[in-house]
């Protein structure tokens, strides 16, 4: 950040220089912040404020989760987001995700082609699906709250993570171990977060990987996990 002193202004007044800054000088790169399922971009607060404090322009806003497929989810949403990006004129942008929001990314980048794309941080993403979906997808109280996309997150081999290619980025993971679900962990197999199993976050393609005690509804909230997050953005690699 630029701090401009009284005596600063003093000397350029007296050269007849004025600076100026403007977004584009100072803010060269842009996050867009995609919240899970049945959440809003309120939980993604605490990591937007993080992230603007460092000065990256961040893009974070709410879409309906629980009313629509995934495909319609991910194209829409996150080209509302390219559109602010690119208006901004930054030259990279970025992808901050958690659950739901990374299986958008995924499947946005199948076909289409970010030519300023950067960094991908995905939080606990059902990668390989998630059995809890298994289990709910047939109960009409979880069809009714959680609509079409929680139909598509299962782990058979039809749901929408197990037929999607890999992607071309460079993805840093980062997934829980602890759980505050004990009536869902049991239908997971290994450590888990309450949602997804620690196995199922990850991708072949990955650049890296960290595993954390938190929950999966949480974990957008962890003071190392945001530190981690923007570790990544700059250097690539978890710290």
């Amino acid at each position: 950040m630029r701090v401009i002193t009284i005596t600063m202004i003093m000397y350029f007044l007296t050269q007849n220089v004025i600076p100026t800054y403007s977004v584009a000088e100072t803010k060269r790169e842009c996050v867009i912040v995609i919240h899970g399922m049945g959440r809003t971009k309120n939980s993604m607060n605490r990591i937007e404020k993080s992230l603007v404090k460092d000065n990256y322009i961040v893009w974070n806003e709410s879409y309906p989760s629980t009313s629509e497929s995934i495909e319609k989810l991910a194209v829409e949403h996150i080209e509302k987001g390219l559109a602010f990006c690119n208006k901004s004129k930054v030259e990279t942008i970025h992808f901050v995700t958690h659950s739901l929001g990374g299986i958008m990314v995924r499947y946005y980048l199948q076909d289409h082609k970010i030519d300023s794309l950067g960094k991908i941080v995905m939080l606990s993403p059902p990668n390989k699906g998630s059995e809890v979906a298994d289990f709910l997808k047939d109960i009409y109280v979880y069809k009714l709250a959680m609509g079409p996309a929680g139909q598509q997150l299962g782990t058979d081999s039809n749901s929408l993570p197990k037929l999607m290619r890999s992607i071309d980025a460079n993805v840093g993971i980062i997934t829980g171990n602890k759980t505050l679900d004990p009536w869902f962990s049991p239908l997971i197999p290994g450590a888990d977060d309450g949602k997804v199993s620690v196995e199922s976050a990850k991708l072949e393609e990955m650049s890296d990987f960290m595993e954390v005690e938190s929950t999966h509804a949480f974990i957008m909230r962890n003071a190392l996990v945001i530190d981690q997050i923007k570790y990544f953005l700059k250097h690539g690699i978890f710290k």
